[in-house]
């Protein structure tokens, strides 16, 4: 009968010091599950470093090697004013003239009086944006020679402004962005009488260009958004 006593009170303590242990897992458990998440944002405004500017005109006629000639002639006009303007010549390429037959494209000819067209693109590249921008307002000085530049796209471009700078400002915005997100965790805890813990989840969303608005497009707004977990504990 004895050894049913003790067989019985071993038991009982086994059971308690499970539901004890149980019971802390569980605390454990939801102490580490006691999360919040929050953003930090950090944006930037940074003037482009780098413009590609086509300069398109055309040429129109019935003989190609008269129209070849005209672009030749047109082609080394534009290339010394941008060269008398500050240009150099690694800044410029001058691309091959891109003809176009209309009588081919055409079922009825008769209304055609220049067959051929003829479009000649010269493009800069250059990291002297400012002096590009001047050179832009200078454009009608290559109009007094004959040479009308037309605004119609080049592919699907015409003047494209880059910002390459994004690895020299990146871990000053990580940190920015980290900093936002952990006062808005910080402020968090505080308003739920609760202290911030270590983190427990972080992750670096993906870096945007994007023109500052239409009409600057050679001003552009870098931003990153941090999201990060941090535990809470009372």
């Amino acid at each position: 009968m004895k050894n049913h006593y003790v067989e019985a009170a071993i038991l009982a303590m086994a059971i308690v010091a499970f539901g004890t242990l149980v019971k802390n897992s569980i605390d454990r458990f939801t102490d580490r599950e006691r999360v919040v998440t929050v953003k930090g944002l950090c944006e930037r405004e940074v003037p482009a470093d780098k413009v590609t500017w086509p300069l398109i005109y055309k040429e129109l006629g019935n003989d190609p090697a008269e129209i070849y000639q005209r672009i030749e002639k047109k082609n080394a006009t534009v290339t010394e004013f941008l060269r008398k303007h500050g240009m150099s010549d690694a800044e410029i390429t001058v691309n091959p003239p891109q003809v176009k037959d209309r009588f081919a494209d055409s079922w009825s000819q008769e209304n055609i009086v220049n067959r051929y067209v003829a479009s000649s693109v010269i493009i800069v590249s250059s990291t002297q944006v400012d002096l590009v921008r001047r050179i832009m307002q200078k454009q009608a000085e290559l109009m007094k020679t004959g040479i009308a530049l037309i605004s119609e796209e080049y592919g699907s471009n015409m003047v494209k402004y880059e910002f390459t700078g994004l690895n020299d400002i990146k871990p000053e915005m990580v940190e920015e962005s980290t900093k936002n997100a952990r006062a808005t965790a910080e402020k968090f805890a505080k308003d739920s009488d609760s202290e911030l813990g270590k983190i427990r989840r972080a992750t670096q969303g993906q870096f945007s260009i994007s023109d500052r608005d239409n009409n600057t497009p050679y001003i552009k707004n870098v931003r990153v958004v941090s999201t990060i977990e941090y535990y809470i504990r009372d």
